[in-house]
C-alpha cells in the first residue's frame, strides 16, 4: 500500500515522497508492522478553511475520512488528498506546509499521533 510522506529537506522545505507500507503475506489477514501511537482525534475543517506555512505538530499518521484537502509544500507542489488517503506527517521543522480545505465540503480527517 502506497502512502504519501511529507518530510522536510535538507533545503529546509517540506517534499513528499512516496513509501510503501508492506504487508506480511503470513496471515490469513495480512497485516503492516504494529506501530506504536499515543492516541487517535477526529477533526473536522470547515469549506474554505487555511492555514499558512506551518510544520507538523509531530509525527502523525492523518487519514482523510470525508471532503477533500490540499497540501502545498516547497517549490509551489500541491498534492490534493481524498478520502482513503494516508498522509505521513514528519516536516516537523523548516517552513513546513499549508494546509486547505478544497471543494464543497468540509474536510473530516483523523490523525494518528505516532509514540516516540
Amino acid at each position: 500500500m502506497k502512502i504519501a510522506r511529507l518530510y522536510t529537506g535538507k533545503d529546509q522545505q517540506s517534499h513528499f515522497e512516496e513509501v510503501e507500507l508492506s504487508f506480511d503475506a503470513a496471515l490469513a489477514v495480512q497485516t503492516t508492522a504494529l506501530q506504536k501511537a499515543n492516541n487517535v482525534v477526529f477533526r473536522l475543517a470547515p469549506v474554505g478553511h487555511a492555514i499558512d506555512w506551518h510544520p507538523a505538530p509531530r509525527r502523525q499518521y492523518v487519514v482523510t475520512l470525508a471532503g477533500s484537502w490540499e497540501i502545498e509544500v516547497g517549490g509551489g507542489v500541491k498534492r490534493l488528498f481524498k478520502p482513503g488517503d494516508v498522509m505521513l506527517a514528519e516536516d516537523l521543522t523548516g517552513r513546513g506546509h499549508v494546509s486547505r480545505v478544497v471543494g464543497s465540503q468540509p474536510h473530516v480527517f483523523m490523525t494518528v499521533p505516532l509514540a516516540e
